[in-house]
């Protein structure tokens, strides 16, 4: 497995607060739910990575399939896409509502510009409404988050469906 997935935690950096990063995981889920696609791409990183692992949980990306495994230019050219209107999966798009809880401080992790990143998990349930019916969708997501001035921003999303191992119908829900 990449040494970059197994990489011990360390303390839980200083300078978080559980309010503060509370209110941006809600927001980033908001801006996903409302199709904010401007806003959710502000709050990652340049470096940015987002994954959703297919058939397990602590598969290795670079060795097996993901459902999405994006550096921060794959997240503008999937958003990009989803701006056109014309994207098949996302048209029109799905009305969504995701519930986050059991939030936990995992750690600190180290990130490549010598700073410590806050890595956090929550449970999730999303409410997926499209003309075909509804939809829910359960996991668990891992969050890194860097301190930007006075703002956070997402550097890392790791989504784990609770049944990544079966035929994900659509992925609108996931951006």
């Amino acid at each position: 497995m990449s040494t970059a997935l197994v990489t011990e935690l360390g303390a839980v950096p200083e300078g978080f607060d559980r309010h503060e990063v509370e209110q941006f995981l809600y927001r980033e889920a908001r801006f996903a739910d409302e199709c904010d696609y401007d806003a959710w791409e502000a709050l990652w990183t340049d470096d940015a990575l987002y994954w959703v692992p297919a058939g397990g949980a602590e598969i290795d990306p670079a060795r097996q399939v993901s459902i999405i495994y994006d550096n921060r230019s794959r997240i503008a050219t999937r958003l990009k896409q989803v701006r056109t209107g014309r994207r098949y999966a996302a048209a029109p798009p799905s009305n969504l509502r995701r519930l986050l809880s059991n939030i936990e401080f995992l750690g600190g992790r180290p990130n490549t510009f010598g700073g410590v990143d806050l890595e956090v998990a929550a449970n999730f349930l999303v409410l997926e409404s499209r003309a075909r019916g509804n939809q829910l969708w359960g996991g668990r997501t891992t969050y890194r988050l860097r301190r930007d001035g006075a703002h956070l921003r997402l550097a890392y999303k790791k989504v784990v469906l609770v049944d990544n191992d079966k035929p994900i119908p659509t992925m609108g829900f996931l951006i």
